[in-house]
Parts: structure tokens; sequence; C-alpha cells
């Protein structure tokens, strides 16, 4: 069965509800959030009951470092900014890939630990000085040095079992909006786009396992958002640049997302656009709190469009789903912070 919607949980514990959704066998992930984090014994014992309840569902994070790291407490190292690692670079860049490197390798390391699989990470936008939302999340300018740090992060999680997912496809930080609260518009030509911002995606092509496009729309490409766009998706990261693993959707809950062309979607609509455009997982964020009903609404819309042939099962969409899993047994934490890799790695990471 593919299992296409990533959703979250209330909060540091299952409730009724929580388990009912992840439960429902179109549910293929779970995301976290910092409400869902008290400390470690409670992150593991949270992650263990959705794991008893759904063993092979993806149990996701962001957690990239600097102010985007929703664990930074009770024996979690405090990670650097990718924007950080790129002022290394500038002082000394052999350094920098190996700092990279480690920040990766205790990244994924930390967070496999504590039962969670995979984090949408690394950012692979272009810091252009503009965009509040991107900011020190970016590594730097140059889209050379991005691919190179980034492909040094990506050996990092891999060393510790995790895949990895580039974002924003194909590139956001060109645009000052934040796709948060606001629809960004990106008016340069598809020339310009792929010489400079989506540059990282061409030559990471081999190694990326995951990619989450961006909430903005390229009028000069596509009227549409590059998420909710065959084009960008199907003939441009698939076709042209060769990219064949998983395509998250961003958060379904932003504002940018459930306007197309003007028209207000439902959560639905809006997963089935994204479905349908290419994504293979839909991710829909901060709707399991208090009485909203929407991830309910969501989990019988898309039962619905099934039976009435809206929405088709893809094999290949599961597939690359299940490809995200981490590899190798999950590190016990004690022996973790007691092995001599570990200790390297976080030892030659910058203060966060």
């Amino acid at each position: 069965m593919h299992a296409p919607l990533i959703i979250d949980v209330a909060g540091t514990e299952l409730n009724a509800a929580d388990r009912r959704r992840l439960a429902d066998p179109l549910v293929g992930g779970v995301i976290h959030f910092a409400r869902n984090w008290t400390d470690r014994a409670q992150l593991c014992a949270l992650n263990a009951e959705i794991r008893s309840l759904r063993p092979d569902i993806l149990i996701c994070v962001d957690h990239e470092g600097g102010r985007v790291q929703r664990f930074r407490t009770d024996g979690f190292t405090r990670l650097p900014s990718m924007r950080t690692l790129g002022e290394l670079w500038m002082d000394d860049a052999l350094r920098a890939t190996q700092v990279a490197v480690a920040c990766g390798y205790v990244l994924a390391a930390e967070l496999r630990a504590c039962g969670v699989d995979f984090s949408f990470t690394p950012v692979l936008d272009l810091d252009h000085g503009d965009s509040s939302v991107i900011g020190d999340r970016s590594f730097h300018r140059d889209p050379r040095v991005v691919a190179v740090l980034a492909r040094s992060l990506m050996h990092g999680l891999l060393q510790a079992g995790m895949a990895n997912c580039g974002k924003h496809y194909p590139g956001h930080g060109f645009v000052k909006a934040d796709s948060h609260v606001a629809v960004p518009v990106d008016r340069r030509g598809l020339k310009a786009i792929l010489a400079d911002d989506a540059r990282p995606y061409d030559w990471l092509v081999g190694s990326l396992a995951a990619v989450m496009p961006a909430h903005v729309i390229y009028p000069k490409v596509d009227a549409l958002p590059a998420g909710f766009s065959p084009r960008w998706l199907q003939e441009i990261l698939r076709g042209r640049l060769g990219f064949d693993g998983a395509v998250f959707s961003d958060d379904l809950s932003m504002e940018a997302a459930r306007c197309i062309r003007g028209t207000p979607l439902s959560y639905t609509d809006a997963a089935l656009a994204a479905l349908g455009a290419g994504c293979d997982l839909a991710l829909v964020c901060n709707q399991s709190i208090g009485e909203s009903i929407v991830l309910d609404e969501l989990l019988d819309g898309f039962a619905a469009a099934a039976r009435d042939g809206r929405w088709q099962p893809s094999p290949a969409s599961e597939a690359r789903r299940r490809s995200l899993l981490p590899r190798g047994p999950a590190p016990d934490w004690v022996a973790l912070g007691e092995s001599a890799a570990y200790r390297r790695a976080v030892a030659m990471l910058p203060r966060a």
C-alpha cells in the first residue's frame, strides 16, 4: 500500500486521535517538532510507541543545525548553522568539508539513538542576502561551495545510516517573502535559475536521496508553485536532471501551499495536487493540535479519492519512501557517547 501522507502528533505522548491516525495505512511518516520534546527518555518512549503501531513508518524531523534544531538539551549537541560552515570554508576549505562530515554524523547519530529516522537536511538554497526565512540556514552564496559542503554533510549522515533531503528545489534563497505567510515570486528565467540556484541539484543528483520543492512561483517557467508543477518536478527534476529519489511536498499548512492560480484548496485537494504534479509524499504539519479535525478530514478525503479514482497508489513512490528508512541498527546513546568516532566528531564542531 502506498502511504503518501506525513503528519504530526499533538504532544509528548500519543493520544487516542494520534493512535487512530497513525494506524491509517495512508500515513507513511510522522514529523516531530519542539512541542514533542521534553527529554531523551520521553522522545525514545514516544518513538517506540509510534514504531509499535507502525513498524515501517518514517519518523522525521527538521533538524538542520543553527536556528532550526528541534532538540537542543539533555545531551543533544548544539549544531552550528550552515552559514558557519560556509564561513569556515573561506578560511580553510578542506577543514570545512571535514567539519561538515562531522556535523552530519553527529546530527544523524544523536537522532537515531532516540528513534528518529530522518531529518530534512541539507538546505541547498543559496545565500543571496535578502531571504529572512533562509538566511544563515544556507551554506554560501556560491553554488559550488554549497554543493561540496552539502555532499560532505550528507556523507556524515550516511555514516550514521541516515538518508538526506535537499531543499528547497529549485531554490528559495533569491526571494525575500517567507512562504510560511506569503506566496514568494521569483521572476528569473529558467536558464538563470538552472545556472545558479539549481546547480547543486544537478551536481548532487546521484547522492540526493530526497528533494523538497519550494512553495515559490517562478512565472517565467510555470504559473504554478514548484511543488505543484509537473514542469519543475517531472520535466526538469526527473527528466532533465535525472533525479530518481523521493520528492516531498513542503508543508501544505503553509500560506503559499493551498492557493493555486488564485483558487483556495482544501488540504485534501492540495495534497492530491502535489502528488499529481510529481511528489511522492505530502507533508501536513501542525494540524494535530487541539480540536483541529484537518488530519481526519485529510485521511477521509484521501480514502474517498482512492475509491472514486481521483488518486491511485504508486508502488514506485512507496518504494522511494521505504528507501529513506535508516540503514543498520540505531546506536545506543551511552555507547555512542563513549565511541571515539563520535567524540572526535563533536570536538571538531564549532560552537553553535
